[in-house]
């Protein structure tokens, strides 16, 4: 699972908008069947996720001008946009692969690759990727490539990655008498905080959570991480659940503790991706986990929060110290028709826009800066080695932010452990369960654990 802003990172949200134009000509198309090679050499390629001008502003803009300086530098390739926002809706991404009307390159999550696969819509791209064609390619992390790999066969291109962190509001801190420089690190630390700044009253909610749209399970697997538990056992055949246990009570029983006993939740749930963004950017929200993503794609350019009211530390759990995070990312895949030049267009785009440092939406940080959007976040890792030192050079030489408020999560330095085996439905599993307990007084948590492991159980006895 991500959370892409367009290419800046990644975003879960809960609408979406599509469009499509092609850059440069009239034409417009937004499935593999429309942008075929043309003759005389000259190839056409649709591409999604791009940033569209009512949502993103200035990322549509920075878009735009990339394509035009791809398209002049490149003249035989055509980049047709398809613009959305969010980049993936499971639903509509899934009735896509079965219509097999994805673009030529299509944005997945690193979590998609199975039903990709499944759904025979991946290109084999193994033979077209080396270090001419992708002269980063050596530094992108090894993780990131495992996302988009199966066996030996590479079937994409990792663009952004991350871990979660407790993202926190300082100046809501400093109005409840806490420190915002010591952001809670232990559940019992989070639920004296939310507390505090519940009491502030005036509709602020001191903690919130997601529990629809797949999101309550993926933050459910991440707060399991933290814990140093795994959603799935691997080691058995087939795999099973690994939640109904000590791990699963704890978090659960923290939750409903925050909703209930404490009030420090908002009466309101069944929340997805997009609404605690705009919590947090309202001065209504204390605290969740999310990315640092979330904060300079979201809550600041789109919810127009104030970039100085938030900073992030690590995951909250027993100890004090996170023994891992749930650590995903996005990429783009090509569809299994197109043609040997189209996935090599592909290829050089995706080379150019998102893993150069210093172009791109990503990684341009003098414009970014110079457009001004906030700079300096740590996000994304997508590199180590040379072009990682680049990017780290570049981001320091633009910053922007005050990078001592995000210093408790870099410090953290959590261990990413990826997102579990067929994430998406084990998600979907989980939704139920974390909207029960913020909805129910009584709620049975061990009941929902037992109900929610035999649900995941015979999905994984069922995966392939």
């Amino acid at each position: 699972m991500s959370r892409q802003l367009h290419r800046r990172s990644g975003s879960r949200t809960i609408a979406a908008v599509t469009a499509v134009a092609a850059l440069g000509l009239g034409a417009a198309a937004c499935s593999s069947s429309g942008a075929s090679s043309a003759s005389g050499g000259k190839v056409s390629i649709s591409i999604d996720c791009a940033p569209p001008a009512a949502q993103f502003p200035v990322q549509h803009k920075e878009w735009n001008e990339d394509v035009a300086t791809f398209q002049k530098a490149n003249p035989n390739i055509t980049i047709k946009s398809v613009f959305t926002y969010p980049c993936e809706v499971p639903a509509t991404f899934t009735a896509m692969l079965r219509a097999g009307t994805e673009p030529n390159v299509f944005y997945t999550y690193f979590t998609d690759l199975p039903q990709v696969l499944l759904a025979g819509q991946a290109a084999d791209i193994t033979q077209y990727v080396n270090s001419k064609t992708v002269p980063t390619l050596g530094d992108i992390v090894p993780g990131s490539m495992k996302a988009v790999t199966a066996g030996k066969t590479l079937y994409g291109l990792p663009t952004s990655n991350y871990t979660q962190g407790l993202i926190y509001n300082r100046t809501l801190f400093t109005k409840a008498g806490l420190d915002p420089n010591s952001p809670p690190t232990t559940w019992a630390q989070v639920e004296a905080d939310a507390k505090k700044i519940a009491a502030l009253g005036n509709g602020i909610a001191g903690w919130g959570d997601y529990s629809a749209q797949n999101t309550g399970g993926w933050h459910f697997s991440s707060y399991i991480d933290a814990l140093g538990g795994s959603m799935v056992n691997n080691t058995s055949a087939p795999p099973t659940a690994n939640f109904d246990n000590a791990n699963g009570l704890a978090v659960l029983t923290a939750l409903h503790a925050l909703r209930f006993t404490d009030k420090a939740m908002s009466a309101t749930q069944g929340l997805s991706w997009g609404t605690l963004q705009q919590q947090m950017a309202q001065g209504k929200l204390g605290m969740y986990i999310g990315a640092p993503d979330d904060i300079y794609n979201v809550i600041v350019p789109t919810d127009k929060g104030n970039v100085n009211d938030f900073g992030m530390g690590p995951l909250p759990s027993l100890t004090g110290t996170p023994a891992a995070s749930l650590s995903g990312g996005n990429d783009y895949m090509f569809a299994k028709s197109d043609t040997p030049a189209q996935i090599q267009a592909g290829i050089k785009f995706i080379s150019f826009e998102d893993l150069t440092p210093g172009q791109g939406v990503t990684f341009n940080f003098a414009r970014i800066k110079a457009d001004g959007q906030p700079v300096g976040f740590p996000e994304p890792l997508l590199f180590q080695g040379a072009a990682g030192a680049k990017v780290n050079a570049l981001r320091s030489q633009y910053g922007t932010v005050n990078t001592s408020y995000y210093a408790p999560f870099v410090q953290a330095n959590e261990n990413g452990v990826g997102e579990p085996r067929d994430a998406q439905a084990v998600y979907h599993a989980l939704d139920p369960v974390m909207l029960a307990v913020l909805t129910e007084p009584n709620a049975n948590i061990p009941a929902l654990l037992k109900t929610a492991a035999a649900n995941v159980d015979a999905i994984l006895a069922n995966s392939g």
